[in-house]
């Protein structure tokens, strides 16, 4: 019998009085002056998600959005709250929660209740509690949001009782649901309403007005600006539906349009046509399946999340962050993301280089940290980045977006074959390549550096970016311009990639320069960030140029790109999986053993996946596939213990014990797009496959297969323009690959 590895195991705080008896939120802080709240009770998986194009709605278990200062439930859009609160109530209270589920392809949440006993005017008992099943269901398309009630009499008499749904809308930016606090605010509207519609309005400070409209099929009984009453009878048997429709607009409406060419007038054609376009995106994919069930269903979770937060606006088609502080485009995320799926879904990788190629800097604008050719950070649509209130409306301070970007593009051309990208884009890698050499290099060491520009940014621009994540080893905090370990690594994979696809396109001076940029930094770099005492890489330079000499996850991601190679590769391999460094569930961001380790922090002893896919990519370069599987083990173990499908954003970075799970960090994001693709790059480097999609190659270089899985299937995986499946089985300590379908032009070569 086959066996398994074994589970083991930024923000404001509100005040409250004496009196007051709910949970204190945890103040935990993210960037420099911008907060999550949390709360002591809410964890990961106790939401339900809904997400498509520029929309999201968060419920609680039982299909509600309540009122809470400390959850983010509710339906957003364009970074607006358009709905705070929708309750269904029968005979004034809550029904019974039975169970609640996204579908498998994340269209549609589905909650079973029923009913608590309802009592006559004399207090005897009516109608006996669970007589009456209250299915309801939710989907979301675009920027409407669409709810159907069924009521089911199971007793054999007739009854009645009424039906409450209470709506409401705070229309609150998503930077005020994050914590932070306002001065002012636009004005709220007098509620409109007709038989069958409400409509809620708010005039922001920006000018626009925000109007949410409520549609109800059929006409309730009554119908206020903050409430649907239904008086409902059912004879036995018999069954009844209500549907409600919220849309949300814009006055004046967006000079681009948003939306979908079709509006969905009722909740199931909202439906068809939300799984018309899942079905359309899931062919893109290739197919990765096992022998194991449960690894299955992380594989499908997650692609299935990957999927339903594909965004797009005014700049393209993307994928968004993360639900749901981070929906919305966000340059290093999508782009990491995109490299993570290259091999699955390159699609994906095209649609993100088109968006941000779209918004590229171009000019110098210090209060969004912007500079000619440099890639966004995060674009934001509320009412707060249009005010500025905040500086994200279209904010770029981020030092690595720029180099990711190149590295990605370069990766495309790799994996597909395809030039059509690397010709329409050329002169934004121009743009990109000299806002490197000119602004990324300030003081011309040959190392990228940031500074942000406007004190109201991000005063840390890598990955890492909380106040307190580059520091020294007495705990100091390393002061800027910051030169980090990893962005030179992406440097050296733009150099490296692009000076490939400059040569194919001919421009053979091109690829000369950017192969002899690509030397001089690898030989500066080793020579600047080795420790070689602690037989690891500095974390950062500061602004003396003072390695910041603690060992961190950071080093992990120069293996990936190739920066780091050799002997300083295989020890760096042996020192990212030592107990200090690896938790059991994965690498950990920064080492138990420094100064500023603390596993409940973001960023100073977290584990995160997509850092740990790196990770993997990393040890997968140097060769270490037990490593990799070590890593793939860690993860696959966190999400069967978390019981939400696939990985969140994060998780602490306590040890793994025989009865200690994984511990959830109480505001990761969820769905993440860069975690949720994570398994599958850890899946690659395991694997050792590489496509080459100009050669028709597919490449398997030392492939293992952990014990617990007995095969692992990869369908539909595109080689430029065809395609090939392929079965990795294990055998007597080996992995046999068997070519199962493929086009004649395709080469399949196994390296032992």
């Amino acid at each position: 019998m086959k066996k398994r590895p074994v589970p083991r195991h930024s923000k404001a705080a509100r005040r409250r009085t004496a009196r007051d008896s709910r949970p204190v939120p945890i103040t935990l802080k993210v960037g420099s002056e911008y907060y999550v709240l949390a709360s002591p009770g809410t964890t990961t998986g106790s939401s339900r998600v809904l997400a498509h194009a520029q929309s999201f709605a968060v419920f609680d278990t039982t299909g509600d959005m309540a009122v809470s200062p400390l959850e983010a439930l509710g339906f957003f859009y364009r970074d607006t709250r358009f709905l705070s609160r929708f309750e269904m109530l029968i005979d004034g209270k809550p029904p019974c929660y039975l169970n609640s589920y996204l579908s498998d392809d994340n269209a549609e949440l589905v909650v079973n209740l029923t009913n608590p006993h309802l009592r006559a005017r004399d207090g005897a008992i009516s109608v006996p509690r669970t007589s009456i099943q209250l299915e309801r269901a939710w989907v979301l398309n675009d920027a409407a949001l669409y709810h159907r009630v069924t009521a089911r009499n199971y007793t054999r008499e007739r009854v009645s009782f009424p039906l409450d749904l209470s709506f409401d809308s705070d229309f609150a930016d998503l930077f005020e649901v994050r914590g932070l606090k306002r001065k002012r605010k636009g004005k709220r509207g007098r509620p409109k309403n007709s038989g069958t519609t409400a409509a809620l309005r708010y005039r922001g400070l920006d000018g626009v007005s925000r109007i949410t409209e409520l549609s109800f099929d059929p006409r309730p009984a009554k119908l206020t600006g903050e409430a649907a009453r239904y008086a409902v009878e059912l004879d036995a048997g018999e069954s009844i539906t209500i549907e409600t429709r919220v849309s949300c607009r814009l006055e004046p409406a967006p000079a681009v349009s948003l939306h979908g060419d079709e509006t969905a007038q009722n909740f199931d054609h909202a439906l068809a046509l939300r799984r018309e376009e899942i079905n359309h995106r899931d062919g893109q994919w290739a197919r990765l399946s096992s022998s194991d069930e449960l690894f299955n269903r992380l594989l499908d979770v997650s692609m299935a999340d990957l999927t339903s937060i594909i965004g797009r606006d005014s700049s393209g088609t993307f994928m968004m962050a993360g639900i749901p502080w981070f929906a919305t485009l966000f340059g290093r995320d999508s782009i990491i993301t995109a490299l993570s799926l290259l091999a699955f879904n390159p699609d994906i990788a095209g649609q993100t280089l088109r968006a941000l190629a779209a918004i590229q800097g171009e000019r110098i604008d210090d209060a969004r940290d912007e500079q000619p050719g440099k890639i966004v950070h995060e674009v934001r649509a509320g009412e707060m980045a249009a005010t500025g209130e905040v500086p994200f409306g279209r904010y770029y301070g981020s030092v690595d977006s720029t180099p990711l970007f190149l590295w990605l593009l370069g990766e495309y051309v790799s994996v597909t074959g395809d030039l059509t990208v690397a010709h329409e884009l050329w002169s934004n890698v121009d743009r990109a390549l000299e806002w490197i050499e000119r602004w990324g290099d300030l003081d011309g060491d040959g190392m990228v550096e940031y500074n942000r520009m406007t004190p109201h940014g991000l005063a840390n621009q890598g990955w890492k970016d909380s106040f307190d994540s580059i520091s020294h080893t007495d705990g100091s905090l390393a002061k800027a311009p910051i030169a980090l370990a990893e962005v030179q690594g992406y440097v050296f994979a733009a150099y490296t990639k692009l000076a490939e696809v400059a040569a194919r396109l001919g421009r053979t001076d091109v690829a000369a320069k950017l192969t002899k940029r690509a030397q001089a930094l690898k030989a500066v770099f080793l020579r600047t960030f080795w420790v070689e005492r602690r037989a690891m890489l500095a974390l950062a330079l500061d602004g003396d140029k003072r390695p910041c000499e603690v060992m961190a996850s950071n080093g992990a991601h120069c293996l990936a790109t190739g920066l780091v190679g050799g002997e300083h590769a295989a020890a760096m391999s042996e020192r990212l999986l030592a107990p200090d460094m690896f938790s059991g569930w994965g690498v950990r961001t920064l080492s138990t053993g420094e100064r500023r380790y603390n596993p409940m922090s973001y960023h100073n002893g977290s584990v995160w996946p997509h850092d740990n896919a790196l990770a993997a990519m990393g040890l997968g370069r140097a060769g270490n596939r037990q490593g990799v599987i070590k890593i793939l083990e860690g993860m696959f173990n966190a999400a069967i213990r978390l019981r939400i499908g696939s990985l969140p954003e994060l998780l602490c970075g306590f040890d793994r014990g025989a009865e200690v799970g994984p511990v959830p960090y109480p505001t990761a994001c969820h769905p993440q797009a860069w975690s949720a693709a994570s398994i599958f790059p850890i899946v690659q480097s395991m694997l050792g496959l590489r496509v080459d999609g100009a050669s028709k190659r597919v490449t398997i270089e030392s492939p293992a297969i952990p014990h617990w899985l007995e095969w692992l299937k990869l369908e539909n995986l595109r080689v430029g323009s065809e395609s090939a499946s392929l079965l990795m089985r294990r055998t007597d300590g080996a992995v046999a690959v068997e070519v199962l379908e493929k086009h004649h032009s395709i080469t399949v070569e196994v390296i032992e």
